[in-house]
Parts: C-alpha cells; sequence; structure tokens
C-alpha cells in the first residue's frame, strides 16, 4: 500500500547483513530452476520441431520405447501374451556409433553411453534469446496475455484428463487409494531417491513458493494495486480506499489458491494413476516426453500433441515472468546492500540490464547441467528452507508494520501462525534431512 521508501524504520544497509545474503543464495538457486525450465522448453520443441536428424531419429526411437513400455504394462494387465521386445535404440546406437551397454567380467552390466541430440539446447538458446530481447525492450504485453489464456487451457484441459481417466479400468484412481495417500506414514524411496526430500523440494515450489511470496508484492506494484489509495494521511476516505484494495488483493489470493491447488492435485493423481503404475520416471532428456505418456490412456495418439501444447505454455510463461520478477527483486538486492545507488533511475536501468542477463545465465546453466528435473528441485530445497524466514517476516509486518484500521481478524490472524508453523517445520526438517543425507 506504500513505497519501499515510505516504510517507517531502519533501511537495511550493510553487506553483511545474512538475510540478503542467503536471499542472494536461493536467488541462484532460483535461476538454477529458471535453467531447467528452459530446458524443458527447449524439450517441448525438440520433440515437436527437431532440429537435426539426430534429433528426428532419436524421437523414434525414444517414442518407440516408451509406447513399448506403456503397452506391456496394459498387456500384464487385461493377461494378453507378451509380445517379443524389441530393441528401438539399436538401429539408432548403430547409426551415431554409440557404445550401448554391455556386460563387464564380473558379468555385471556396465551404463550405457548412448550419444544424444543437442535439439533441446538449441532450442532452448533460441527461447532464451528472444526472451531476453522481449523483456529488454519490455514489449511482453501480448506474451502474458496469451500465456494467460494458454495456461487456462491447458489446466482445464488437465483436469479433464484426470476426470475421464477414472473411465478407465487399468489406470482410475480408487477412493481407497486416495485415503491412503492421506494418512500418515513414511513414504518407500523409489529409484533410489529420497521421497520425503524430494516432498519437502516440492512443497517450497508449488502453489505459491518461496519465490512467488518475494515477488508477489512487485505483481501489485505493477498492477497498480493500491496506486488510487494515494499516501497516507490518517484520513477515513484513504481508510476506505486501502481496505477496498485489500479485498481486492484477498479475491486474487484466493482465486490463485483455487487454480493452483486444483491443478498441482491434478498433476500429482495424473503421476501417480499413469506414470507410477507404468513405471516410467521423467528425468533428463525424456522428462518431458515421460510427462506426456499421463495423457496416453485418455488422448492415445494425440497425447503428445496436447501435452506438448500445455508444457510449451506453462515453462514459457514461467520462465518468462519469473525472469522479468528477478530483474526487479535483484536490483532491490543491489540497493538493500549498497551495490548501487539507490535512486529510481539506477534501479531501472539494472531492471533492464538484469533482464537481458538472466535468460542467458539460465540457459548456460542447463547448457551445463542438462537435467530439468534436477534443476527444478533443488531450487525447491532453498525455497523450502527460506519459508520460515517469510514466515517471520510476515508476522513482523503484522504486528509491528500493520496500518490501523487495516488488521485483519482473528481467523485470519489463526491461520497466519498455522502457516508459519507450517512453514518452519519444512525449513528445519529439510536443513535436518540434507545434513543427514
Amino acid at each position: 500500500m506504500v513505497a519501499l521508501d515510505e516504510v517507517p524504520g531502519p533501511r537495511i544497509k550493510g553487506r553483511g547483513n545474512w538475510l540478503v545474503w542467503y536471499w542472494l543464495l536461493m536467488w541462484l538457486a532460483s535461476i538454477s530452476q529458471l535453467g531447467g525450465i528452459v530446458g524443458g522448453v527447449g524439450q517441448a520443441l525438440a520433440i515437436s520441431a527437431p532440429i537435426s536428424q539426430m534429433g528426428l531419429d532419436y524421437n523414434e526411437a525414444a517414442d518407440a520405447q516408451q509406447l513399448q513400455v506403456f503397452e506391456s504394462y496394459l498387456n500384464s494387465k487385461s493377461g494378453t501374451p507378451q509380445a517379443a521386445t524389441m530393441d528401438s535404440w539399436k538401429q539408432y546406437d548403430e547409426q551415431y556409433a554409440a557404445p550401448i551397454s554391455t556386460q563387464n567380467a564380473s558379468g555385471e552390466q556396465e551404463s550405457e553411453h548412448r550419444q544424444l541430440p543437442r535439439d533441446d539446447a538449441w532450442w532452448a538458446i533460441v527461447i532464451a534469446v528472444i526472451t531476453s530481447a522481449v523483456l529488454v525492450y519490455g514489449r511482453y504485453g501480448m506474451i502474458q496475455s496469451l500465456s494467460t489464456i494458454l495456461v487456462a487451457s491447458f489446466t482445464a484441459l488437465t483436469c479433464l484428463n484426470l476426470f475421464l481417466l477414472q473411465g478407465q479400468a487399468d489406470f482410475r484412481v480408487s477412493l481407497a487409494e486416495f485415503y491412503s495417500g492421506l494418512m500418515p506414514g513414511r513414504a518407500e524411496n523409489v529409484q533410489g531417491g529420497n521421497s520425503i526430500g524430494t516432498a519437502l523440494a516440492t512443497f517450497g515450489i508449488i502453489g505459491v513458493g518461496a519465490a512467488e511470496l518475494v515477488m508477489y508484492p512487485y505483481w501489485c506494484l505493477e498492477k497498480g494495486y493500491g496506486k488510487f489509495a494515494g499516501r497516507n494521511d490518517g484520513s477515513p476516505q484513504w481508510l476506505a480506499r486501502a481496505n477496498g484494495w485489500m479485498r481486492v488483493m484477498r479475491v486474487d489470493a484466493w482465486g490463485a489458491m483455487v487454480i493452483y491447488t486444483f491443478s498441482t492435485v491434478a498433476f500429482y493423481f495424473l503421476g501417480a494413476a499413469v506414470l507410477h503404475r507404468v513405471g516410467l520416471n521423467p528425468e533428463k532428456n525424456d522428462m518431458v516426453r515421460t510427462l506426456a505418456v499421463m495423457f496416453r490412456p485418455v488422448f492415445s495418439q494425440w497425447a503428445s500433441a496436447v501435452f506438448l501444447f500445455g508444457a510449451f505454455a506453462v515453462l514459457y510463461s514461467t520462465f518468462f515472468v519469473a525472469n522479468a520478477s528477478h530483474a526487479r527483486t535483484f536490483s532491490d538486492a543491489m540497493r538493500v546492500i549498497g551495490v548501487i545507488k539507490d535512486d529510481e533511475a539506477t534501479r531501472e536501468k539494472w531492471i533492464r540490464i538484469l533482464s537481458g542477463v538472466f535468460p542467458i545465465l539460465c540457459v548456460i546453466i542447463y547448457l551445463v547441467f542438462p537435467a530439468p528435473a534436477q534443476l527444478v528441485l533443488l531450487s525447491g530445497v532453498a525455497q523450502g528452507v527460506m519459508l520460515p524466514m517469510l514466515a517471520g517476516a510476515a508476522l513482523f509486518f503484522r504486528y509491528r508494520r500493520c496500518v490501523p484500521g487495516l488488521a485483519p481478524g482473528k481467523l485470519w490472524d489463526a491461520m497466519l501462525w498455522l502457516s508459519a508453523a507450517a512453514m518452519l517445520v519444512t525449513g528445519m526438517w529439510t536443513v535436518f534431512d540434507k545434513l543427514n543425507g
């Protein structure tokens, strides 16, 4: 409701401020997450529009292999005799002279070193360069509107997919499975992974994660929330205008909660009902391709096209908006710790500079470490640790900086303390899990 310079109390100064420096560490993890996201966009485009012949051949082999795994599961459930296993990679490996897995003298299977195309990397570079140029010149109104429409469409399509999946005997989610997932208990570790650690990392980024909580006030300022409330002059008229904008933000927050809760739950059910049962794990070069299998039981041969449309819309909109947000938060962080001058002209200059630099930095991270899922989880861990700090900041502003007349009711206070407690537990458990991992 007020500008940064109008907030009473001392400004944070000094390069030794540990909270600011931790935020910079979280920013690095978040940039790594965006590296994974732009890699996912590159994968979606490489699957739908491969650049090289090697990429086209890889798509054919990978698609055949996943289809074979999917059909093998269906045959096992229906009692149909298993067809002969076909090595979809044989021709690909022979053509591109890549060593295939063999047994060593001890009879153990050696690791496979398949030569992979980098069409996804080239597409990621193209996307990063375009994003950098658009953000620098500030012409992103059309992209924002189009992304909103595409993401909303894909979210609705995902929920429809889950609903229609209940008509598939081999993939429907039973009430018993639903209730068993709500019962407390230690999850099994799958394929050498730590299920608790993955859940905590996911908690840090699903819905409105730590990064989104930091960036939301910037979004409010950019959209003009509270702009016409004016400076607080203590009058009843100002208080009425301010309360009006508080109601707008409450509606905004509730609407966001409903959307991200239903979309997150839908994706979780799809992953558990399809990918877990079939035995597919989305990772590295085949992350997007594997996720598309979630749509195969309902959309059959159209599954890949449907998911690629949604994956591009969701991932790219996230990449685009997050880079714009990071440029603003990082510029303010540099002002706070005294790296740049504390004036609006300097801030605007650095926002423009960082808007061009950050997308390129994201794609460099992906080129060095082309594992999108791992990059996203890395950010989730950092954001999970950041959540208790944000909860503490929220409590501080509630009880030390809240304007009289704008204080929430007792129910809101109770929910705030409950959320803060959950964030504290998540952060402490994340640290404990990593120190003892």
